[in-house]
């Protein structure tokens, strides 16, 4: 897997403007940040964010894939504000939980998930080599 950066851009903090890369595709539906049982354990958008990237690696360990596999990622939040003042905490986690590898990002400000209490939903793509 490859970052693709035009020359001359600045290099983008917390996400790659774009991936190429070739193998076996995984694509996840929206993963929320409960629990294996289907329960909240936190409601900031951090813990639940945190939460939704854990499922996320449990889903493409099924198949082998790891967080360097992960090519693109789409964020779903319910408060755009409240995401952008929990950063410190969304890039500890993320570094904890991915560590430093930075897929293709994109995050959508909606007004609401399915799940009531959901404060984010991550939908992943995943590129396996073979």
């Amino acid at each position: 897997m490859k970052s693709l950066l035009p020359p001359d851009w600045p290099r983008p903090k917390g996400y790659s403007n774009a991936m190429a890369a070739q193998g076996r595709v995984i694509f996840t539906a929206g993963v929320i940040g409960w629990d294996e049982a289907e329960r909240f354990t936190s409601d900031t958008l951090a813990g639940q964010f945190a939460q939704a990237l854990r499922n996320i690696l449990a889903i493409l360990a099924c198949d082998g894939a790891g967080p360097r596999n992960i090519a693109r990622m789409t964020c779903y939040v319910t408060d755009i504000e409240q995401y952008r003042a929990s950063l410190p905490e969304i890039g500890a986690a993320w570094k904890e939980i991915i560590g430093r590898h930075y897929p293709a990002m994109a995050l959508v400000g909606v007004a609401a998930l399915v799940e009531r209490e959901a404060l984010i939903e991550i939908e992943a793509t995943a590129v396996v080599p073979e």
